[in-house]
């Protein structure tokens, strides 16, 4: 088993099924692009760069969808997330599945994919 398949699946099953969810909206929309592990989470690269990475906030109780070059996009800023001391990561977060805006997050995959 892959380290992003075995990092999936050892999380609690709220973060299981977001992060599920959010692996096949993204494989749907981006069959390009590769789940791998980096830095400890699972992170999809898309023509062989980063895209955007899945972390699981056990502390903050939210998934974590961080899209690499999200300083770069111009929609949906109402609903992406810039912490403090990022410079070109902006994120969306989901706390329980129903929350998921399969709109929201396809818009997202869209616009970041013209960025590469």
């Amino acid at each position: 088993m892959k380290p992003s398949e075995v990092y999936i699946l050892n999380q609690p099953e709220k973060y299981r099924d977001i992060l599920l969810h959010i692996i096949a909206v993204v494989e749907h929309n981006l069959p390009e692009a590769t789940l791998e592990y980096k830095w400890g989470i699972p992170y999809f690269y898309y023509k062989k760069k980063p895209f955007c990475y899945l972390n699981a906030s056990h502390k903050h109780q939210f998934v974590d969808v961080g899209f690499a070059k999200g300083f770069q996009l111009k929609s949906n800023q109402e609903h992406l997330v810039a912490d403090n001391g990022r410079n070109t990561i902006k994120s969306l977060r989901y706390h329980t599945l129903e929350t998921i805006d399969n709109a929201i997050l396809i818009s997202v995959i869209e616009e970041s994919k013209m960025l590469y």
